[in-house]
């Protein structure tokens, strides 16, 4: 039988067609390619004649090219609907992948060539772009050891190898974690719960045979659990399966691993020639150095501190009114500042949650795209990769742009958390290549004949979400290593952070948020209720990120520590972390710092982003509307479309004029006040 993985796509837009793969075709498909693009790095290599762009960087650009293509299929269904099958293959896949990486890396050949090249690169005739990538080929060869030699050079291969074994452990420990754990809903055990909440429960439970209410791990399920539960010791049962991901024990137990990729962590930075991991990665980031890092957040910390503090008296104040005795606990915030957002904004999440349904606001994140850069979607019937996911056409002017899918539902087997992926980059090398863009959440899903309601909280992720699919779709370079999200890590959160502004428009929010029995749109009362809450809890929601952050950044900015679990309290107890709130994202299931180590020491880059997604968003503000066409093309002309094809401070200079203060983001949060 022919392996649909190993030929061309003749599915509408080349969409992999899902409806053919099966498990059993990724091993022979992944040799197969994997082999081919080793023999054409070879040839590459060897290559006789002189080294040229086009034989060298571009010849490099093309060679695994087969091989992405069956990993961005490959990887899309491990990280949305993982089996053992494919757990399995992912222990196969990663240390194959790092040593390939490596070997690339590390061949002398290949690197002579690049070298020859930067050398006379004024002479060349490159473009603007081409040169911009030679500049960043030649750095991530030497920042992935090419300079090294000897046994240097073989203990890197040795840490790179063992980080990807490591990173693929953890993120399958947390994902079994939190499919296993689960609680069962009596009726003595929902007292204070909504029907929204009741409804989603009971789903979650039918699609796992069970006969009652369930709930999970999945935060869709778990918040307005703890919202609303009255039951204390439920909520407190809740909370702790919650944080403890990764540390409960057993062979899912990730505390070991983290200590093990730390050390890897710094061993690897010192033999490339760098103080520590932080020095390393930061090198390429708009921060640059750990001080400007810290610089930042501390800026933050002191009054977002200030300000949980004193919403914590406030809460307990409020828990010893109900006649509960001692400190307010981290699993009971969320209960009582739910009843103070009543008391002060006359705002109830179970009211508030039919006028936000599923269906209206992605209606909402497609209307808005479509009066900011003329973008139209239009629904596909296709194949997917499981029945939950929607596809749409996105053209401009009737021109295709791309094709978006949505992957909204939690379900087993999904990793927690919410993302975007491409399962085609945009690029026109060869010819133009329009990418396949995905956004995949974890809301809850409704039984058959409910809409699909989201909490606020849930719509500003559509649309943080649906920020970085635009950054994808609407990218226009020549180089896919340079397309769309291909930017520094401190940069990638502008567009999606920028993008959740448009939910807080109160025309958007007017035509989009109608009630789902009645249709009736959101009362302007309430309207007004809700975006004048929008910084409500700010100091928690601060708190909890900045502390995340700063535990991510000192793990990494100096040596390695014996024990993560013993230096994560120890850094909590410097900033003088408030006893109620607790780390957004605690070491054990840090999936962002040690799950391939995306944003290890860069967990910061949320908040770096937000300083300019504040400023950004100004920009339309002062020119006096959120739909303003000018600010709109210049933002799609000097961000979206440029990739990293320009240094990103340049790019965000070109769109404002300027690069931002932190003072627009403690406004935006409703922090500069805080004392």
């Amino acid at each position: 039988m022919t392996n649909p993985l190993l030929i061309d796509w003749t599915t509408p837009f080349e969409i992999p067609p899902f409806d053919q793969i099966q498990d059993s075709h990724f091993q022979p498909a992944f040799d197969i390619t994997l082999a081919d693009a080793r023999a054409k790095v070879d040839e590459i290599a060897k290559n006789p004649e002189p080294p040229t762009f086009k034989n060298t960087v571009e010849a490099l650009e093309l060679a695994d090219k087969k091989l992405g293509d069956v990993l961005s299929v490959f990887y899309t269904l491990a990280g949305t609907d993982s089996n053992p099958a494919r757990e399995e293959l992912q222990r196969v896949f990663s240390p194959e992948l790092a040593k390939y990486g490596s070997d690339v890396s590390l061949n002398a050949d290949l690197f002579a060539r690049i070298e020859t090249l930067w050398a006379t690169c004024d002479n060349l005739g490159l473009t603007d772009e081409q040169h911009r990538v030679l500049d960043l080929k030649r750095r991530n060869f030497v920042r992935a050891g090419a300079a090294l030699a000897g046994a240097d050079r073989e203990r890197l291969k040795e840490i790179t190898q063992r980080l990807a074994v490591l990173g693929t452990q953890f993120g399958q420990n947390l994902l079994a974690d939190e499919r296993d754990w689960f609680m069962e809903l009596g009726p003595e055990d929902m007292v204070g719960l909504p029907d929204f909440l009741i409804q989603a429960a009971t789903a979650t439970g039918t699609d796992m045979g069970k006969d009652r209410a369930v709930i999970t791990l999945s935060r869709s399920l778990i918040v307005p659990f703890l919202q609303f539960s009255s039951r204390r010791d439920l909520r407190e049962a809740a909370y702790d399966a919650w944080t403890s991901r990764g540390a409960m024990g057993g062979e899912t137990d990730n505390r070991a691993l983290t200590t093990e990729m730390l050390e890897l962590r710094a061993e690897m930075a010192q033999l490339l020639g760098y103080d520590n991991f932080a020095a390393y990665k930061l090198e390429t980031e708009m921060a640059g150095t750990a001080d400007r890092v810290r610089e930042l957040l501390m800026q933050v910390w002191d009054p977002a501190r200030a300000a949980a503090n004193a919403d914590a008296w406030v809460l307990e104040k409020m828990m010893q009114a109900d006649g509960v005795n001692g400190d307010l606990e981290p699993w009971d915030w969320r209960y009582y500042s739910e009843k103070r957002r009543k008391a002060d904004h006359d705002l109830d999440e179970a009211e508030l949650k039919p006028y936000l349904q599923l269906d209206r606001m992605i209606e909402a994140a497609f209307t808005c795209s479509s009066r900011l850069f003329n973008l139209d979607f239009e629904p596909l019937d296709l194949p997917l990769y499981h029945p939950d996911c929607r596809a749409w056409e996105v053209t401009r002017n009737g021109e295709h742009i791309a094709v978006f899918i949505g992957d909204y539902f939690a379900r087993a087997g999904k990793r927690s958390g919410a993302w975007c992926s491409a399962l085609r980059a945009q690029q026109r090398m060869q010819k133009d290549i329009r990418p396949i863009v995905m956004n995949v959440c974890n809301f809850a899903k409704p039984p058959a004949d409910k809409p699909a309601l989201l909490s606020y909280d849930d719509a500003r992720t559509l649309f943080h979400e649906f920020g970085h699919a635009l950054h994808q779709m609407l990218s226009d370079v020549t180089y896919e290593m340079i397309s769309g999200t291909s930017v520094p890590r401190d940069f990638v959160e502008l567009p999606s952070q920028l993008y959740e502004h448009w939910l807080e428009v109160p025309d958007v929010l007017a035509e989009f948020a109608v009630h789902a029995e009645t249709g009736d749109p959101m009362p302007q009362d309430m309207l007004k209720r809700l975006l004048a809450a929008s910084n409500y809890d700010m100091g928690f929601q601060t708190v909890e990120y900045v502390a995340s952050a700063l535990v991510d950044l000192e793990f990494h900015d100096g040596p390695a520590p014996a024990d993560t679990m013993e230096k994560q309290v120890q850094v909590l107890e410097q900033i003088g972390m408030p006893n109620a709130i607790r780390m957004r994202h605690a070491t054990p299931h840090f999936a962002h710092v040690f799950s391939g180590g995306y944003y290890a020491s860069s967990y910061y880059s949320y908040m770096w982003s937000e300083v300019m997604d504040a400023d950004a968003f100004a920009a339309f503000q002062e020119a006096g509307s959120a739909f303003d066409p000018e600010t709109a093309k210049k933002l799609e002309e000097h961000i979206l479309s440029k990739g990293n094809s320009v240094d990103s401070a340049d790019l965000y200079i070109a769109f404002r004029g300027r690069l931002p203060g932190v003072e627009a983001l403690l406004k935006g949060r409703g922090l500069n006040t805080a004392a």
